[in-house]
C-alpha cells in the first residue's frame, strides 16, 4: 500500500508560480510516479510523470517548459514546479504512484487532490 498527500495548492494570478508536493508512505519503493489534473466540465488529463529507475521524466505538451517534475527518493517527495501558470491550468492536481512511461501512464494508488487556481 502506498499513500500519497498532496499540498501546495491556492490561488495564483495568471503568470504566476506554485509548488505542488506530494508526499509519500508505504511501500513506494520502484513506483514512478506523477501528476494528473481534473478540471470541471472536463476529463482527468495527464500532466507530468517521473521513472523511478533513471529518473526520465515526460510532459504533456500542454505544460512543456512551464512545469518541471522532480523527486526526492529520500525523502519520498515528489515536486511539481509550475511556472507561468495561465487560467486554463486551474484544475484539481493528483499526484499517482504506479508504472509510467512514455506510453503507459497507469495510477494504482492516488492522492486527495489539491485545488489550484489560476485567476485572470
Amino acid at each position: 500500500q502506498v499513500q500519497l498527500v498532496e499540498s501546495g495548492g491556492g490561488l495564483v494570478q495568471a503568470g504566476g508560480s506554485l509548488r505542488l508536493s506530494c508526499a509519500a508512505s508505504g511501500r513506494t519503493f520502484g513506483y514512478d510516479m506523477g501528476w494528473f489534473r481534473h478540471a470541471p466540465g472536463k476529463e482527468r488529463e495527464f500532466v507530468a510523470a517521473i521513472r523511478w529507475t533513471g529518473g526520465r521524466t515526460y510532459y504533456a505538451d500542454s505544460v512543456k517548459g512551464r512545469f518541471t517534475i522532480s523527486r526526492d527518493n529520500a525523502k519520498n517527495t515528489v515536486y511539481l514546479q509550475m511556472n507561468s501558470l495561465t487560467p486554463e491550468d486551474t484544475a484539481v492536481y493528483y499526484c499517482a504512484a504506479g508504472f509510467m512511461n512514455a506510453a503507459t501512464r497507469r495510477g494504482d494508488y492516488w492522492g486527495q487532490g489539491t485545488q489550484v487556481t489560476v485567476s485572470s
